[in-house]
């Protein structure tokens, strides 16, 4: 593979590994966040959602810049945003300072999903066009891995008080390394030739990436760029009919890819992963959390390795058959074993108790409601707890509560967590082993081939409009299904989160074997003809 394309691919995907960075970034500052600003469940998903608000509008609008200003421009322009937002996070004096800063970050997010993989795909010859455009994927879980590790590092080394703002700040660092190299970047030539109307450069790109192409040869390959965009332009009345019959399969097969990603609950295991794993009994969820990270990357490899010859319809199925098993399993557990309830209503417990020690000592901020919200949660949480140990099928410590401070009602729901984890042995196990299976199956299937197959199913003319919708379906569902998990998970036992899941998984894979198109080896061309006919 000529080394510059390599090169090239590999310097816009790594505004897949911001985004990853700061996807999981927030999982290790999540809770402190909370508790710094007495949220409440409902202002405490819209914090953490912050991010994917502005993904979403990012995904909505960044197809304007990437077909107005060209793909490098619009790469650079990221950079600057991811920067903007790691600064002003880290640095953010209130909730509402945090929640503009977290917006900013996203809108960054948002756009590299479009402009990266498309800039991708149009530099790439059909024979590695997966394995390039899966290096935006590849550093999306490689970011992924960097942050839960940099959390568990971060959480050991900083001070409780501030460790949050060092999570979320280091992201400076890879933004600025970013944001430099993408000035190395060619104009993508598919670009240069069909809006640009600037066939020459167009033609020198193309001899930068096969310059084992004669001159006979890169005129034809410009004369046909240019002819599927002259056909393009007379099937379609105007630019503003992207949702027209022509359309309709492109556009229904990006709409429910995208849907099916996230209704996979592959943003609520990654954002909330140390809060999952603690409540399935694992006593030190952050370091566990890492075990998820490295399988992402291990996965995400194999899965970008099989995708060009395997195909995606097939690593998709593969990656559904994984779903459904891991979410079934743990839908199971959570809902079978009074031990992870006991867990639960004991992490609950604490954490409310915690919450008004800290409203007492003044080392919080909060207001008069905010602390009489606190009192309330705190005395449902306690009556969950004794009411989950007093049931015949749970053999552990009886709690009845009835008079303890603050501090000894925290202290024995400490307790009681960990004798439920213990006694829990093989469950918790079998629990994390779920996730890191559901995490595999994420990686091979949808995680790897969802920006690939979005990027090759429009036609030149539509694909950034398409790679736009793609992006928003997929980020309008994470940003909602994040928004309400906090709200969710106080109010519903895990397993009822677990179970929709799994079922979204069974209708997912309905649709691949049903209806899905295969893409591999083709040209973008002979894709978007294909499904535009159809």
């Amino acid at each position: 593979m000529n080394k510059k394309l390599l090169l090239w691919a590999i310097t816009s995907a790594l505004a897949g590994f911001l985004f990853g960075f700061d996807t999981v970034v927030i999982s290790g500052a999540e809770s402190k966040i909370q508790q710094l600003w007495s949220l409440s469940g409902s202002m405490h998903g819209l914090a953490i959602s912050a991010a994917l608000w502005g993904t979403v509008l990012g995904s909505i609008f960044g197809s304007i810049p990437t077909a107005k200003y060209g793909r490098k421009k619009t790469l650079i322009f990221n950079g600057v945003l991811f920067l903007v937002g790691a600064i002003g996070s880290a640095v953010a004096w209130n909730v509402s300072s945090f929640f503009i800063f977290r917006f900013i970050g996203g809108l960054g997010i948002g756009i590299s999903t479009i402009a990266a993989p498309l800039f991708i795909s149009e530099i790439s010859p059909a024979g590695d066009r997966g394995k390039l455009t899966g290096l935006f994927q590849f550093n999306i879980v490689f970011g992924i891995l960097i942050a839960f590790f940099s959390n568990y590092v971060i959480a050991n080394i900083a001070p409780d008080e501030s460790a949050w703002r060092w999570m979320l700040g280091i992201q400076v660092i890879p933004s600025i390394i970013y944001t430099i190299m993408c000035f190395s970047l060619p104009e993508s030539p598919r670009w240069l030739i069909v809006d640009a109307k600037n066939e020459a450069e167009g033609k020198m790109v193309f001899a930068l990436i096969t310059p084992e192409m004669s001159d006979n040869e890169l005129n034809e390959l410009v004369s046909t760029v240019k002819a599927s965009a002259a056909e393009e332009g007379k099937l379609k009345q105007s630019a503003s009919k992207f949702f027209s019959k022509r359309l309709r399969y492109p556009i229904l097969f990006a709409f429910l890819i995208a849907a099916f990603n996230q209704l996979s609950g592959i943003n609520i295991i990654l954002y909330f992963a140390p809060r999952l794993l603690g409540l399935a009994g694992i006593e030190d969820p952050v370091a566990a959390s890492i075990a998820l990270g490295v399988t992402n990357l291990i996965a995400t490899f194999i899965g970008i390795r099989l995708i060009d010859l395997l195909g995606r319809k097939t690593l998709l199925l593969i990656g559904c058959v994984g779903y459904i098993a891991s979410l079934s399993v743990c839908t199971y557990a959570f809902f079978h074993f009074e031990e992870l309830k006991v867990v639960s209503n004991a992490i609950d417990t604490a954490s409310t108790a915690e919450q008004l020690i800290n409203m007492n000592n003044e080392t919080v901020f909060f207001t008069a409601d905010d602390k009489s919200k606190a009192e309330v949660a705190y005395e449902t949480a306690k009556k969950k707890l004794s009411d989950s140990t007093q049931k015949a099928s749970y053999t552990g410590t009886k709690v009845a509560f009835d008079g303890e401070s603050l501090e000894e009602v925290r202290d024995i729901a400490l307790q009681v967590k960990h004798e439920a984890s213990s006694s829990l042995g093989s469950v918790s196990t079998l629990v994390l082993v779920c996730m890191i299976t559901f995490i595999a199956s994420h990686a091979i299937g949808s995680g790897t081939i969802i920006w690939v197959f979005i990027s090759e199913i429009f036609p030149n003319d539509q694909r950034a409009a398409g790679q736009s919708l793609g992006s928003a379906t997929h980020w309008v569902f994470a940003a909602g299904l994040t928004l309400l998990f906090p709200i969710a998970i106080a109010n519903f036992d895990a397993g009822y989160m677990f179970g929709f899941f799994a079922l979204m998984m069974i209708v997912q894979i309905i649709w691949c074997a049903i209806m899905m198109p295969e893409t591999k080896g083709r040209t973008l061309e002979e894709i978007g003809e294909a499904l535009s006919s159809k």
